[in-house]
This record gives C-alpha cells, sequence and structure tokens, in this order.
C-alpha cells in the first residue's frame, strides 16, 4: 500500500517538475531566466558524465572540462572555418572525442587513485595549452566568434527560447539513457567495480573495458554539451575550458551527488545559479571590492561543498529526496489513523 502511494507521489512531483520546466521560457513566467536555464542543461549533460565516471566506477578525472573543450571547438571550427552543417559538425565532434578518450583511456586506467587524478588533470591542461596555442585554427586566447546557429530545414534555433526547448530535450535524453544504463548490466558491473576491482575480476567482469567504456561515454556526453554551448552562445575560448573549470563541474557533481544520475541537475543548477544570479550582487561591496569574482566563487563553491558533505554526505539529490520520503510516510501515516 505504501509503496504504491510511494510511486504516485514520484510520479506527481515528476509531472508537477515538467510542467515547470516547459513553462518557464515564456515570458509572462521565468522568461528572463531563460539563458541561466540553458546553462543548467548544458553544463547537467558535462556533470551528468562525470558522475557516471566518478560516482558509479570510481574512477577519478579531474580534466572534465577538456572533452567539453574538444566537442565545443569540433563544432565551432567545422561550422564556421569549413562550412559543414552543424550537425554534422557536432556528430563529428563526439565521434572523435570518444575515439580519443578511448585511445587514451586505455593507458590512463592502468593508473589508480591518486596517480590517474593527476594525469586526468595533466590531460586537461594540455588540451587547455593547445587550445591557446593553435591560433590559426581556434582563434587563440581570443576565441572565436561568429558560431552559426544549429537549425533543421529553414527553422533556425536562432531565439533563447527556441534553443532552450532543444538543449533540455538533449539533456533529458542523455539523463533517460544514463539512468537506463545505471539499471542494465553495465551499471552493475560499474558498481562492483567501484566496490572493489579485484573482486569484479574474480567474477569475471572485465575491469579495463568497462572503466574505458564508461569513460568513452562521459566525454561523449560532454563533447555534446561543448557543442550546445558554442551553438547557444556563437562563441568559444579557451577560458571557460581551464583547470578552474574541471573543478567547478566536480564541484557540481559532489554537490549533486556523485552516485546520483538525477543529481547532476541539482548540482549544476546550484552551481550556475550563485555563480550567475546570486555572487555577482556582491561584486559592489566595499568588503569586496578589491577581491577578483572568480576566488569569491571558488570560496563560496568550497564552502557550500562543506556543508553538502556534512549534512547531505550523498548529495542535495538524495537528501531531499529522503527528506520528502520521509514527509510521505508521515503524511501517510496521518491519513491511516484519520
Amino acid at each position: 500500500m505504501l509503496a504504491k502511494a510511494s510511486d504516485k507521489w514520484v510520479w506527481i512531483v515528476a509531472g508537477l517538475l515538467l510542467v515547470l520546466l516547459i513553462l518557464i521560457p515564456f515570458k509572462w513566467f521565468l522568461g528572463p531566466y531563460t539563458n541561466l536555464m540553458i546553462f543548467i542543461a548544458i553544463y547537467t549533460m558535462v556533470t551528468l558524465g562525470l558522475c557516471l565516471l566518478m560516482g558509479y566506477s570510481g574512477q577519478v578525472s579531474l580534466g572534465q572540462a577538456a572533452f567539453f573543450g574538444i566537442g565545443a571547438y569540433f563544432s565551432a571550427i567545422l561550422s564556421k572555418t569549413y562550412g559543414v552543417n552543424p550537425w554534422l559538425a557536432m556528430l563529428l565532434g563526439a565521434t572523435a572525442t570518444g575515439a580519443f578518450a578511448y585511445v587514451i583511456g586505455i593507458p590512463i586506467f592502468r593508473l589508480r587513485g591518486n596517480y590517474l587524478a593527476m594525469a586526468t588533470l595533466g590531460l586537461g591542461i594540455i588540451i587547455y595549452i593547445l587550445f591557446r596555442q593553435l591560433g590559426q585554427y581556434t582563434g587563440g586566447p581570443d576565441g572565436m566568434a561568429g558560431i552559426p546557429y544549429l537549425s533543421v530545414g529553414g527553422f533556425a534555433f536562432n531565439t533563447a527560447f527556441r534553443r532552450y526547448f532543444l538543449i533540455w530535450g538533449f539533456c533529458l535524453a542523455s539523463l533517460l539513457v544514463s539512468q537506463r544504463i545505471v539499471n542494465s548490466r553495465t551499471g552493475r558491473a560499474l558498481r562492483a567495480i567501484h566496490g572493489s576491482e579485484p573482486a569484479a575480476e574474480s567474477v569475471g567482469i572485465s575491469v579495463s573495458f568497462y572503466k574505458v567504456k564508461i569513460f568513452v561515454l562521459s566525454a561523449v556526453l560532454s563533447s555534446l554539451a561543448g557543442s550546445l554551448y558554442v551553438h547557444h552562445l556563437r562563441f568559444v575560448s579557451p577560458q571557460s575550458f581551464d583547470f578552474l573549470a574541471s573543478v567547478v563541474i566536480v564541484v557540481m557533481a559532489a554537490i549533486g551527488g556523485l552516485a546520483s544520475i538525477w543529481g547532476a541537475i541539482f548540482g549544476a543548477a546550484a552551481i550556475r545559479i550563485l555563480g550567475d544570479e546570486i555572487l555577482p550582487r556582491f561584486e559592489n561591496l566595499s568588503l569586496l571590492k578589491s577581491w577578483d569574482l572568480d576566488y569569491l566563487n571558488i570560496i563560496v563553491y568550497g564552502l557550500l561543498l562543506i556543508v553538502v558533505m556534512v549534512f547531505m554526505p550523498q548529495g542535495l539529490f538524495v537528501g531531499m529526496r529522503d527528506a520528502f520520503e520521509r514527509w510521505r510516510l508521515k503524511h501517510a501515516q496521518r491519513e491511516a489513523v484519520t
């Protein structure tokens, strides 16, 4: 009886959130926050890849922004410089990023723990330097502008309203596919690897195969997000994919919940809302006028991460879900008494 009631509440909450998501870009509702919501969707996809990699397989990565950037620059260069259809450029970017992740993943996942973290950190730094130095292709530190919009036939996604639905469509599809993977045999293998690699190998799980497989999937999700990012902004520069960007993505994943697919939305939303809407309002305070906003952001993100890890160690999504479940049980018990 309680299980059926629980399912009912879950579907009600999910339905309400979906309706809210549909209504947000309309001017009479929350239209001014359409761009913010677009960035939340993009960073949810990047964070989602990291949740699969770190939360489910237990593999540390500090270079996720590299794959985000590779997808972004592939789409930008192919569509603007060479006139390739943006959709084809996005597909080629995701394919190239996945192939690169596969090639680099085979040797890199022979490392473990701190050595793996340092290797992915080094990879991210190398890719960032290449973005800056290959100026004849990437535009160098100044970046590239004039990247074309995505379009279908004569219908161009040339307004934030249109791009909102396109990008959130990609985001929700990525979440649903990832949820299916987590609930599949692959997901069970990843959790076994996270628990103990020797134990997983002892029951016939190819540890190296699954680690590389999820690394490739994580890279492809980040690449697609990067392509959507540049076709939304119509501009790209290396600063969006530096080491700080990788750290912020890790913070998003940890705050939302590393071992939680839907937590990626909460982590991305928390950091983007803080960084885009709340913290800039404190920039003109006399005490903070001499501060660089990026440093202020990092301090606040760090404090938020500490608070979440202390009070909700499994992340915002699981913490809020548990709180909702406790409220639902109390409500069900009260109804049963009456």
